[in-house]
């Protein structure tokens, strides 16, 4: 990890589209941050970020299962088909 000490108004920028710039620092715990970046790339905090994780692993475990049962039940009608012929 680049551990890097900045002043209000000072800038990181990573690769040639992404700048952090520090806005504030209050009470020397809390800092402000703005993030510059391509809409193409997500910026979140980590909290949220983790949050958006599980949602997704959620939705995908239930579309799985969803999905899955509807193939079984296609595979079984058709195994019943062609079990008449």
């Amino acid at each position: 990890m680049l551990v890097l000490r900045r002043k209000i108004g000072e800038v990181i920028q990573i690769n040639d589209n992404i700048r952090i710039i520090i806005q504030d620092v209050q009470n020397e715990h809390i800092v402000r941050i703005g993030i510059e970046a391509p809409p193409e790339i997500p910026v979140h905090r980590m909290e949220i970020y983790n949050l958006i994780q599980q949602e997704n692993k959620a939705a995908a475990g239930a579309n799985a299962l969803q999905w899955l049962k509807g193939v079984t039940h296609e595979r079984s009608s058709s195994d019943k088909d062609a079990g008449d012929e």
